[in-house]
């Protein structure tokens, strides 16, 4: 069982917030109109970036840890060219559970990656 089933991450800018997860991931992002809000879904429809008058970026709140999987460096090292910072730095998990790190994205908003063992 997946137990994450839809993620949404906040954006004051949208093509800003859009182009650095596209930058740091090396993906593209399907951009929609949905509803009233503007949101670019990640390419395995997991989540998304949402630009919304009802969920405002912030470091505070629900903490989203996306997969970094065997590039996890690769991926630190285009979050600060992409507009973010690097929060914590690639850091190893005790017993055995992976590596994570944080950054605070382009809007703000703190997110985790983690790499599974």
């Amino acid at each position: 069982m997946a137990f994450v089933h839809w993620f949404e991450i906040p954006a004051a800018d949208f093509d800003r917030a859009v182009r650095f997860y596209e930058q740091v991931f090396g993906i593209a992002l399907r951009r929609e109109d949905f509803m009233d809000d503007r949101i670019a879904v990640f390419p395995d429809s997991s989540g998304c970036v949402m630009q919304t008058g009802h969920l405002p970026p912030g470091q505070t709140g629900t903490r989203l840890y996306l997969d970094g999987g065997e590039q996890l460096e690769q991926l630190l090292s285009r979050v600060e060219a992409a507009g973010g910072v690097v929060a914590l730095p690639l850091t190893r998990l005790p017993d055995g559970n992976g590596d994570i790190a944080r950054i605070i994205d382009s809007e703000g908003n703190l997110v985790g990656l983690h790499r599974e063992p």
